[in-house]
């Protein structure tokens, strides 16, 4: 993990959005510390390599992309996360390799028995991180945790403690029970509980950050040495660049304007071009520009136009009409 006395600003891996050309553009706007990429199956990692295909297509551009970087991967056998995060350090040469034991997907957490499934056995969890981490030495491992799999059964101390004492380099803590998914609001306070707990690695906060006031406040009020965001930074990937320059005491930028989000989202689907093909380009940029129109007029309007929209020209037509 990045060593800084500073608080740290990271973003969230998010299946479907935090691909290369998302990475990137927030590499542009610049602030972030520490990019992760979307979650890697070490299962499905083994599985193509032993048939000889080719690599999972969220490790497509990790290879030659800027550092820092991290790559966030999940299952529940040690040894199959212990084979990809050998890889990943001294192939792929990442920064982090992050374990992933709070993902409440139902395909995850139950048919696969990985991600918030595991929160109930820290032992087993301990013993993930202490043959990931060995593993992957000198490249640090860290994990990402959720408070426990429901209300009735909050552990996530407990977890934490099994992870420091594991040799994991850090912890990140969703303040939401598995069973919560991302309803109501994140227990910032639950979050905070656990640095106590820890003895040396750095504690990050993850919910519900969705502008630059709510992340001063959390960085404020509670003792995290930094924070995570996720889905705050889809609608605005220039958020971490706000933040930066509010903790440095600068001006903030403005929020940019019609015309920039424009260009914006044509640089966006240039760069989703490098990896996939236009018809799947076209898919994964309706998604964000649907986030980009939340709350302007006629908004509901025209995420039913442009989610059904098929070609890029016509894409681009209702883009021009509503960002002008």
């Amino acid at each position: 993990m990045p060593e800084s006395t500073k608080t740290l600003l990271y973003s969230a891996p998010m299946a479907g959005y935090t691909n290369y050309a998302y990475r990137e553009l927030l590499r542009m706007f610049g602030g972030v510390d520490l990019i992760t990429t979307e979650m890697v199956s070490a299962r499905s990692f083994v599985e193509l390599e032993m048939r000889g295909s080719e690599l999972p297509s969220r490790l497509w551009g990790v290879r030659e992309e800027s550092r820092p970087l991290a790559v966030q991967i999940w299952d529940n056998n040690p040894d199959t996360l212990s084979l990809l995060a050998q890889r990943l350090a001294f192939e792929f040469k990442v920064s982090v390799i992050d374990l992933n034991f709070g993902c409440p997907a139902k395909q995850i957490a139950n048919r696969s028995a990985g991600g918030s499934f595991l929160l109930q056995f820290p032992d087993r969890i301990g013993d993930i991180v202490q043959k990931v981490a060995a593993a992957a030495k000198p490249v640090p491992v860290t994990a990402k945790i959720r408070l426990g799999r429901t209300a009735d059964t909050i552990n996530a101390i407990d977890v934490a403690q099994a992870v420091e004492n594991a040799g994991a380099a850090g912890l990140t803590v969703h303040g939401r029970t598995a069973s919560e998914m991302y309803r109501g609001n994140a227990h910032w306070d639950k979050i905070a509980a656990i640095k106590p707990k820890l003895k040396s690695i750095p504690l990050i906060g993850n919910g519900d950050i969705q502008t630059v006031d709510d992340a001063l406040f959390r960085i404020k009020n509670y003792p995290v040495d930094g924070i995570m965001i996720g889905r705050g930074s889809i609608e605005r990937p220039w958020i971490f660049r706000q933040i930066a320059q509010a903790l440095r005491g600068e001006p903030v930028d403005s929020e940019p304007a019609v015309t920039e989000l424009r260009n914006l989202i044509v640089k966006h689907f240039n760069l989703l071009q490098q990896q996939f093909d236009e018809h799947t380009a076209l898919f994964l940029i309706r998604k964000i520009v649907c986030h980009y129109a939340a709350k302007r007029v006629g908004a509901r309007k025209f995420r039913n136009d442009v989610c059904s929209a098929k070609e890029p020209a016509k894409f681009f037509q209702l883009i021009d009409d509503f960002f002008h």
